[in-house]
């Protein structure tokens, strides 16, 4: 397991590759990026973009959602995975939203966690991107990254993963530090080719040192 030092070292060296950091779903609002991070399950941001570039032009609040029939919402959204039953979740959230809070989306987890189609993992981006607060939302790229480096077990949960880098990341650096991950998981270290050959954490990897034992790594 890293240590805590080898840890900050690994943030470093994340910060220097990816200052820019950010949020890659293309949103105006909290509603917005709501429906966007929903939207992303199982897909990627460049797809989730090319659909919303359009969705967010008919429908500007939840009750646009709702003017619609269910149909019409699917064929909107038809070429991301999952889209019918993402599609009702957005007009269950959407009539959820207009019920509970005045159309307005809620800035705390236990209650966006209470809306359709939004897990743990959606409210912390929101609560992160759209309201400023500490929150470190771990999707696929998080928890590769993680694990690949020695952070967190290999059988630790979404949860444990969550828990893990929150504990040893200084609460100001959460955000960042999700962006940064993703980032590192999303352009560096891949799913299928992580590049362990020009990697300056490689020295401190648990996977890239597997990978060397077997050959795969030339540095």
């Amino acid at each position: 397991m890293l240590s805590k030092k080898q840890w900050e070292f690994c943030l470093d060296e994340m910060e220097k590759m990816f200052p820019e950091a950010h949020c890659e779903l293309i949103h105006d609002n909290p509603f917005e990026l709501t429906i966007a991070t929903l939207l992303s399950a199982q897909c990627t941001d460049v797809l989730v973009n090319k659909v919303t570039a359009t969705l967010f032009k008919k429908y500007k609040k939840p009750e646009d959602y709702l003017a619609v029939p269910l149909e019409e919402l699917e064929q909107d959204i038809r070429s991301i995975g999952l889209y019918r039953s993402k599609a009702k979740n957005i007009q269950k959230l959407c009539q959820r939203l207009l019920d509970e809070y005045n159309g307005v989306i809620p800035n705390s987890r236990e209650e966006l966690v209470t809306l359709p189609g939004v897990g743990r993992k959606t409210a912390n981006v929101v609560l992160s991107v759209a309201f400023n607060q500490p929150a470190l939302a771990v999707d696929t790229h998080v928890e590769r990254v993680t694990k690949r480096l020695g952070l967190c077990k290999w059988k630790d949960s979404v949860l444990e993963v969550e828990q893990t880098v929150m504990n040893k990341t200084p609460m100001e650096k959460w955000s960042k530090t999700h962006h940064q991950l993703i980032f590192f998981g999303r352009y560096h270290c891949k799913a299928q080719n992580p590049n362990c050959n020009a990697c300056p954490l490689f020295d401190i990897c648990r996977e890239g040192q597997k990978r060397a034992k077997k050959g795969l790594v030339n540095r």
